[in-house]
């Protein structure tokens, strides 16, 4: 058992700050109702070094009509990736990662 309530306190307060998950270092960074955003986020994270992982995509795919009941997708970092993770996240709302029209997606 743990001697504290304080990481189950953060998840159920969504407060991305204090939001970690028992027993392990990672924490919460981000939260999206859309699972696609919360995909296209991670990509983000992912190519710049973070490790992220998303957490319920699964279950609110299952019925969209929940996603707000279950706190939508969360997207969880090592603890001491945060700041970075942080970082990614500003840049992103920044349209630092937007492609240009003349971007090349071939994959070639």
């Amino acid at each position: 058992m743990h001697a504290s309530n304080e990481p189950l306190d953060g998840l159920l307060t969504g407060v991305p700050e204090l939001a970690r998950l028992p027993g392990r270092d990672l924490v919460e960074v981000a939260r999206y109702l859309i699972p696609l955003e919360a995909n296209l986020v991670q990509g983000c994270l992912v190519a710049s070094g973070i490790p992220a992982v998303l957490a319920d995509a699964h279950l609110v795919q299952t019925d969209m009509l929940l996603a707000p009941a279950l706190g939508g997708v969360r997207i969880l970092v090592p603890e001491d990736h945060l700041q970075q993770a942080q970082a990614v996240l500003a840049a992103f709302a920044r349209g630092e990662f937007e492609l240009g029209e003349d971007a090349d997606v071939s994959g070639g």
